[in-house]
């Protein structure tokens, strides 16, 4: 069976981004499906490689049982845009910036419009508050949900297995 790969981008792969990896990861590994996937974040600049996500993601995960202390930030490679089966962008600005590195792309979407189908950005919280943070878990979680049961139950589906996600 392939695995879906996704890849989550933000603008510095250590607040939006990560916190999305992680949250998704751990859905899919309470659910039980966490071999299904392939998972990935990176942000479309380079300002943070190397470094940890931000203490506020950090803590936010950590506050909801997620761990994403191990998590680095990398910048998006060209490689990545045609290897991942689906690349999420958190907000328009890093839609153009994807686009601009891989115009013939179509596994470029927004969060919003895949996960929530709503078409909302997902804000950066990188210069506010907490509570810009739990705003942005509150969303990510919601998004990730949809998208492990979406998945999930497509590759569960076409193995046979008919089981809930949940």
């Amino acid at each position: 069976m392939k695995r879906v790969s996704i890849l989550f981008v933000c603008m510095g792969n250590i607040c939006r981004s990560p916190l999305a990896e992680g949250v998704f990861a751990h859905i899919a590994r309470e659910s039980g499906l966490a071999d299904r996937f392939k998972i990935d974040s990176a942000g479309t600049g380079g300002w943070h490689q190397g470094k940890q996500p931000d203490r506020r993601s950090i803590a936010i995960a950590r506050a909801h049982g997620i761990d994403i202390t191990g998590q680095r930030a990398r910048r998006v490679r060209l490689e990545d845009l045609e290897e991942f089966d689906l690349v999420l962008a958190m907000d328009r600005a890093n839609i153009a910036e994807l686009r601009a590195m891989a115009p013939g792309a179509g596994n470029i979407t927004l969060f919003g419009d895949t996960a929530l189908q709503t078409g909302e950005d997902i804000p950066d919280p990188y210069f506010g508050g907490p509570e810009g943070f739990e705003l942005i878990y509150t969303r990510l979680l919601t998004g990730c949900i949809a998208l492990v049961d979406k998945f999930g139950a497509d590759q569960a589906s076409l193995s046979g297995n008919t089981s809930s996600v949940r």
